[in-house]
């Protein structure tokens, strides 16, 4: 079976690399890997980690691109790499733009499209931005819709996709998570970031913070800023550990607000190695991100939901992560509670992850070999 995976991003590789790798050793499969690097460094970072070279690689990021532009581009480039591979199947991920525009290119040539991590719904267009519609424009677009829940499922079946391709199979993000604390056991690698080291060996309780949401852009980070500044001078004895995402629209902002705190460590986009090492330590987590929403359950740590809206209700409605949306006094709040209150702090970070059983990646590639002996 010709198999192309197209992805842009690095959530959208850590969520395919296990798919990826499993289908790549089975002589079943002939993999080819396409990407459009929407985000260089990020990207090429996990793949170095999970030694995956992709076979083609448009290198489309450019600075300050436009959204149109961008989704042109994509569509263009990968409509001729489907006339070239004339592949049987393509696998997206998610929700991104390379998402959308690659599911387009590849119903235009009436190529077998397979989505993971089908079915989330916020169902607010602007929230998160662009991706709700990203992903809904794929799901009609697909033949195979691998639902992460059976939430997801339902979101789908109300959409009027037919329930027979609809398979539910848990989160490839557990299954890469569970791969990456077994090699980090077995010293098959390392957390090589030298402040990361730092941090850790500190062994000083800390709060790990991620933002990067497009929506969240201009008064949204600020009032992220403000209430995490807030927390910082409330609570010397704790440190706030906050990875900071490139795009000028989040870098600028954050440093203009915390540098110069003592317990505020501002440090930049991290490996996901150093990133899995951290948000196995730390004592909370607050993001904005989706993949982090459903990672940290894993772990264990509490976690605080900087959108107004998400597609990842399950934690929430499992009590183990709270929606405080962008407001500043929500946030800090919020905080003060898992700090001062040890019985709400062990409600939120006693359960079971809700996102999987880290067999995802088995029932998507199962699929496949019974879909083509079929």
């Amino acid at each position: 079976m010709r198999v192309l995976f197209l992805f842009g991003t690095r959530p959208e590789a850590i969520k395919l690399i296990p798919v990826v790798l499993a289908m790549r050793a089975d002589s079943f499969f002939d993999v080819k890997v396409c990407v459009t690097a929407q985000h260089r460094e990020m990207l090429d970072q996990i793949l170095e980690v999970f030694d995956v070279i992709p076979d083609i690689d448009l290198n489309l990021m450019t600075p300050n691109q436009s959204l149109p532009g961008l989704t042109a581009k994509i569509l263009e480039k990968v409509d001729q790499i489907v006339k070239d591979l004339k592949p049987d199947v393509c696998i997206i991920q998610g929700d991104t733009t390379t998402v959308m525009a690659g599911a387009l290119a590849c119903f235009y040539n009436k190529v077998f499209l397979g989505h993971v991590e089908a079915g989330l719904r916020t169902y607010n267009k602007y929230s998160p931005f662009p991706e709700e519609i990203n992903r809904v424009l794929a799901t009609h677009l697909c033949d195979i819709h691998f639902a992460p829940t059976e939430k997801s499922k339902k979101n789908l079946l109300l959409e009027n996709v037919e329930e027979s391709k609809i398979i539910v199979t848990g989160n490839t993000v557990i299954d890469t998570l569970k791969i990456t604390k077994i090699r980090l056991e077995r010293k098959e690698i390392f957390c090589n970031n030298i402040l990361v080291n730092n941090i850790l060996n500190e062994k000083q309780p800390f709060i790990l913070v991620t933002s990067h949401r497009r929506e969240n852009f201009g008064g949204g980070i600020e009032s992220i800023c403000n209430a995490l500044k807030k927390f910082a001078l409330k609570y010397p004895f704790l440190n706030i550990v906050f990875p900071v995402h490139l795009n000028p629209n989040v870098k600028v902002p954050v440093y203009k607000a915390l540098s110069g705190f003592s317990n505020i460590y501002l440090l930049d986009p991290l490996d996901y190695v150093s990133f899995v090492a951290l948000m196995s330590e730390c004592y909370i987590v607050i993001t904005d991100s989706g993949g982090v929403q459903e990672e940290a359950p894993t772990f264990g740590k509490p976690t605080l939901v900087m959108r107004e809206t998400t597609e990842r209700t399950e934690a929430i409605e499992a009590g183990l992560s709270k929606l405080v949306g962008t407001d500043e006094n929500n946030i800090f709040e919020a905080l003060v509670k898992l700090v001062e209150d040890k019985t709400a702090y062990y409600q939120m970070s006693n359960g079971i992850n809700p996102y999987g059983d880290g067999k995802a990646t088995e029932r998507i590639v199962g699929y496949f070999k019974k879909l083509y002996k079929g």
